[in-house]
């Protein structure tokens, strides 16, 4: 009797995973026809690699859906973070299938991590010769990173400030609170924040068009612009279309995709004062706009000829960096000491919280600045109540400490990963560069392998699947994943 009762509560906890899980895959095997479509318009060489991948995914996606479907959708915390974890990590290994199946016969190895890289949207790629590939794996490289985009925005309005994962409680919001009246409203958004995320890339694409670009090469590139992936249809990047329009179009998508998506539909439905109010916004645009007239100073300095000119290259890969989208105009590495290093600083900082960029984020070394504030003034008032402050609201401990810890985190595990790499035989300046683009999800790193000149194919496996470990944990918030592992998770 103990036994079966405990089965059965083994059972009716796993259900609604492995439930979620197969919806997830349903979509994903929806998103394969798309390139399917675009194999047989464009590109007639591989017609049956699409169409076989959709049908395992949505095997397997139906399969779970229907064996596990229940009549008690409710979730405990406890299956919402282990739904959270396993589906980016289920999702990129039938994402994978496509990159095995397709003329580049990648391994297993190097197909998961160019998934994970995608629907994470890093864009870190191990995959040369992109101007050769067949249209559709291009577009499954977009769709990859759009639906990932997708997942994160809805999920850090949705599932983070539940969890109060990394100080995301103080975006907590009526909406979205559980076993509630207001489920119907909660749903309502997230349709009208996934409209405005379409509704950019669509924007995105036409403008793109305007520039030139052919129509794939639009698609693919508003999809991975808008989700700030960094995924292009050349080995060159961005830089491949040697346009000031195409990199303006860009960094304008790159800048909305690291906005918060909440603000931006408020502003769409009339209340614009409430977007360019918002304090994270604000300093947000202020970190961008200090570093690109940094870097253009500097490349002013030593030698450019054309300040404009320099301004729009600073601004476009000082976006780029810090929405962690990773696209490239050209080599940043040989600007000299001082761009390289504030450009890596950068990649830790990250977008704004409700978007698609990830990162630290910048609420955070907000909260951080206002802890640190109310300390030195307490040296010189040690009697005084200093309260830091977020947007004019009080800070609660409770967000204090989970910010801090977050950043603890964040940091230990960029040194891990770090000293992991170097132990596969990797020297410093790309083992460090690659753990902090990989657990920032920006995509490319620094010096000749992993720079915007190179890419990650050269790594050994082992360094891959430690890469691909880094992303998942740098997209979910570090703590999501974290947690999994604790023992008082487990225990009943």
């Amino acid at each position: 009797m103990y036994a079966q009762a405990a089965r059965g509560r083994v059972s009716g906890f796993v259900q609604p995973i492995l439930f979620v899980n197969g919806i997830f895959l349903v979509v994903l095997a929806l998103g394969m026809c798309v390139p399917a479509v675009v194999d047989f318009a464009t590109d007639r060489r591989e017609l049956w690699v699409f169409p076989a991948a959709a049908g395992v995914t949505m095997f397997v996606g139906c399969g779970l859906a229907l064996t596990n479907a229940s009549s008690h959708p409710s979730l405990s915390s406890r299956q919402i973070f282990i739904i959270t974890t396993s589906v980016w990590v289920i999702v990129p290994a039938f994402g994978a299938i496509p990159f095995m199946l397709s003329e580049l016969h990648m391994s297993f190895t190097d197909a998961f991590f160019e998934s994970m890289s995608g629907v994470t949207t890093t864009g870190s790629t191990v995959i040369t010769g992109l101007d050769r590939l067949p249209a559709g794996l291009l577009i499954w490289r977009g769709i990859l990173q759009w639906l990932g985009g997708l997942g994160i925005m809805v999920m850090s309005f949705s599932i983070m400030p539940l969890l109060c994962v990394g100080g995301m409680q103080i975006f907590k919001i009526e909406a979205f609170e559980p076993g509630d009246k207001t489920a119907p409203r909660a749903a309502q958004i997230s349709v009208l924040l996934t409209l405005v995320y379409v509704a950019l890339t669509l924007a995105c694409a036409v403008a793109l068009l305007l520039c030139g670009l052919t129509g794939v090469e639009a698609a693919t590139h508003a999809m991975t612009t808008i989700a700030t992936g960094g995924y292009s249809t050349s080995d060159a990047s961005i830089g491949h279309f040697n346009s000031a329009t195409v990199e303006i179009v860009v960094t304008v998508g790159m800048i909305l995709g690291g906005t918060p998506f909440m603000l931006i539909l408020t502003a769409v439905r009339g209340r614009p004062g409430e977007l360019f109010g918002n304090t994270q916004f604000r300093c947000y645009l202020a970190i961008l706009a200090l570093a690109t007239l940094a870097v253009a100073g500097w490349l002013v300095l030593h030698g450019h000829p054309d300040p404009a000119e320099a301004f729009r290259i600073a601004a476009f890969n000082v976006t780029s960096i810090m929405t962690g989208t990773g696209f490239a105009a050209e080599d940043y590495m040989t600007w000299g000491a001082f761009p390289i290093a504030l450009l890596f600083f950068l990649t830790f900082v990250g977008g704004c919280s409700g978007s698609t960029s990830c990162g630290i984020k910048v609420f955070r070394f907000q909260i951080v600045a206002a802890v640190v504030g109310r300390e030195f003034t307490r040296i010189f008032s040690p009697n005084g109540v200093m309260i830091p402050r977020y947007g004019g609201i009080a800070i609660s401990q409770e967000a204090v400490t989970s910010v801090m810890n977050f950043m603890a985190a964040f940091v230990f595990g960029f040194a891990a990963l770090t000293l992991a790499l170097g132990l596969l035989g990797l020297d410093f300046v790309t083992a460090a560069s690659s753990a902090a683009t990989a657990i920032s999800n920006v995509g490319p790193g620094l010096g000749p392998i992993v720079g915007p000149a190179g890419n990650f194919q050269s790594l050994p496996d082992a360094a891959k699947w430690l890469l691909c470990a880094g992303m998942v944990v740098g997209r979910l918030e570090v703590m999501t994943v974290l947690v999994l592992f604790s023992r008082h998770f487990w225990r009943d």
